[in-house]
């Protein structure tokens, strides 16, 4: 992934570009404001994308400290299958 950053006036004079930047990059663009980081904006498309890898990921820590808890394992194939719906919405 690269990093992209922009001034935030560019969003404020041309809005389409910043909207064209991160659909066809697929990463986030970070605003600055005064030379220092102001906001990261993405598409809603990436945004999802990774808000759907965090849920599995926090999915997967919270199976695996049960596992080191000692606690009874679920049917791998019912978690599959749950971790794969989730993550494909």
């Amino acid at each position: 992934m690269q990093t992209l950053i922009r001034p935030s006036a560019k969003i404020r004079q041309n809005y389409n570009e910043i909207s064209e930047l991160c659909k066809s990059t697929k990463s986030p663009v970070f605003l600055t404001k005064n030379g220092e980081g102001d906001l990261v904006v993405m598409d809603i498309e990436t945004f999802d994308k990774r808000e759907s890898a965090l849920e599995l990921r926090e999915k997967l820590v919270e199976i695996e400290e049960k596992r080191l808890a000692g606690r009874p394992d679920n049917n791998a194939r019912d978690v599959l299958a749950e971790l794969r719906e989730r993550h494909n919405g």
